[in-house]
């Protein structure tokens, strides 16, 4: 899969209409990894490359009435089975690219991204990117439903030690971005990267 902005458009925006029927049972793993990213009423949250919006009402429960949720991705059609499914009634949907995101500096207390890192253009500025829009403190959720050896397997592939969702290189990345990776688990069933914006 590229990591070329207008080919991952190009990728997503032929699937998008599939998209939730391909993963109908994804839910509970959302929820869950919602439930780590440790959200308080009242936070404003973004939901980064956010797809058909499956992590926007879990985010929506975590925050409350008076959160606010953003929903963000660069390819309309998936933004458009969002709004067919209802999940814009959770948050705010946006038409934007994570490298360059219409938001003010550190206005959000934390960002969920589904599935993202191995679609950033380029990572590390792309993660400091969502560390400017972040307050310090605030916590970045890197997920995916499935681990990466369970996810090579569906492709067909070996997971390789240049992976950057591993945690050998994750860390790192992280740092250089403006995060502390704080929690880690790879396990079959799910992936999630847990990380703290640095003060200074």
């Amino acid at each position: 899969m590229s990591d070329d902005p207008t080919q991952v458009r190009e990728f997503f925006g032929a699937r998008a209409a599939r998209w939730d029927t391909r993963f109908p049972d994804d839910g509970p793993a959302y929820a869950a990894a919602v439930a780590e990213l440790g959200l308080r009423p009242g936070d404003a949250v973004l939901d980064a490359g956010c797809g058909t919006g499956r992590a926007l009402p879990p985010l929506r429960e975590a925050v409350g009435p008076g959160g606010t949720v953003l929903g963000a991705d660069l390819t309309p059609e998936m933004l458009a089975e969002a709004a067919k499914a209802g999940r814009d009634a959770a948050g705010t949907l946006l038409l934007a690219d994570v490298s360059r995101l219409p938001l003010r500096d550190g206005g959000l207390d934390a960002v969920f991204g589904a599935g993202l890192i191995s679609h950033l253009a380029d990572p590390e500025r792309d993660l400091r990117e969502l560390a400017r829009v972040v307050r310090p403190g605030g916590r970045l959720a890197l997920f995916h439903p499935i681990g990466r050896a369970a996810l090579a397997a569906r492709h067909g592939r070996q997971i390789t030690d240049d992976d950057l969702r591993a945690e050998p290189n994750l860390r790192p990345l992280l740092a250089r971005s403006g995060w502390e990776l704080v929690s880690y688990t790879d396990e079959d069933e799910r992936y999630l990267a847990l990380a703290v914006r640095r003060t200074g």
